[in-house]
């Protein structure tokens, strides 16, 4: 009978040594995995949206005076909130809706006399009440809606889209954001592409105008042939290949490729912003209003391949009411409730709502 040798001693450094590769290895399988796992699954759905238009109403609609009521506040009406309900800053006593409620369609989902045209879709709406966040100041909640994040520099929601999807016209940008009269609030920063190249950013429309070479200002040159415009954007490309062997900068190429876009977007971008191709039973549907146009320019855009389109409500920050809250309301909702009710019943009648993401906010 022998006896089994006994195991040399193991080494404090080699015990570290075996054991980090032990743990190492456990790790590793388990990427393996879940990688494997992560490879061979499917979606419990498949993915039916393919664009995206977003009605941004900056400075931001009372949610309980419009698609959220909450009876309670009739209860208070006048008197201090209890504790549970302050907010993070000093609150005053309640104030009811002045806004009248109605239940429509088979959801009987409660909406406000304020959108009472946008009521009639409702069954095709999701009204969707649970959102929190921990920013109460309009500028980095701006940036927390549209990129994802109120302090640090993140690609906005359509330069991600882009990004990941493409465009399905090259002769059009993919992201487009209009703002009838000027910029809102953070301006640019809200269609920002980041750290993404800068061909994904959002292209900005001012579309308070109504000729088509107003909406898009110098798309094309006065002076110069297109023979001519694209001998020079040849030669402007031949430069900054030369320049860039030395000098990388994805700047300098997103300069370039803008260049090549706005030339290819002459003749198609012409035609999109055109209302007067649309007959006129369509543009008396969506109205003859900054909102109607650029509601309509919007559901052109998409159906030549546009990802995402933002309509933002006007410079600044219009629906930042603080007072008079009633009557900026009724003004605000006025402009905008007929254009989306038409929008609705326009996407749906081309079977283009199945696939189009409309969000309001």
């Amino acid at each position: 009978m022998t006896t089994s040798p006994q195991p040399a001693p193991l080494s404090r450094r080699d015990l570290l040594r075996r054991s980090g590769l032990g743990f190492g290895m456990m790790g590793l399988v388990d990427l393996l995995e879940s990688g494997t796992a992560r490879a061979a699954g499917q979606p419990n759905f498949a993915p039916r949206a393919k664009r995206i238009i977003h009605f941004f109403l900056n400075g931001g609609p009372s949610h309980v005076d419009t698609f959220d009521p909450k009876p309670n506040l009739q209860k208070y009406a006048g008197k201090p909130l209890p504790q549970t309900l302050l907010t993070e800053r000093k609150t005053g006593v309640a104030f009811p809706s002045p806004f009248e409620f109605q239940r429509y369609g088979q959801s009987g989902i409660a909406v406000s006399e304020l959108f009472a045209k946008t009521a009639q879709h409702i069954d095709d709406i999701a009204i969707i009440r649970s959102m929190q966040a921990q920013v109460p100041n309009h500028e980095p909640s701006l940036m927390l809606m549209n990129c994802g994040d109120s302090i640090r520099t993140r690609p906005s929601l359509g330069s991600w889209l882009m990004y990941g999807l493409g465009s399905e016209n090259q002769n059009l940008p993919g992201f487009v954001a209009m703002c009838p009269g000027g910029h809102p609030v953070k301006g640019a920063e809200n269609w920002q592409s980041a750290f993404l190249p800068g061909a994904h950013q959002g292209t900005y429309v001012d579309s308070k105008h109504t000729e088509v070479d107003r909406l898009i200002e110098n798309i094309r040159s006065p002076h110069v042939m297109p023979e001519a415009q694209r001998r020079q954007l040849d030669l402007l490309r031949t430069l900054n290949q030369s320049h860039r062997q030395g000098r990388l900068d994805p700047r300098l190429e997103a300069r370039v490729q803008s260049f090549e876009l706005a030339f290819r977007m002459q003749t198609e971008a012409t035609d999109a912003f055109d209302l007067s191709r649309e007959p006129q039973h369509l543009r008396a549907l969506y109205g003859d209003t900054v909102h109607g146009r650029q509601t309509l320019i919007a559901r052109r855009l998409i159906e030549r391949g546009v990802r995402y389109v933002q309509l933002w409500h006007g410079a600044g920050q219009p629906w930042d009411s603080h007072e008079n809250i009633e009557a900026n309301h009724r003004k605000l909702a006025a402009e905008i409730d007929q254009p989306i009710a038409a929008l609705l019943s326009d996407l749906k009648s081309r079977g283009m709502l199945e696939d189009t993401l409309v969000i309001w906010g």
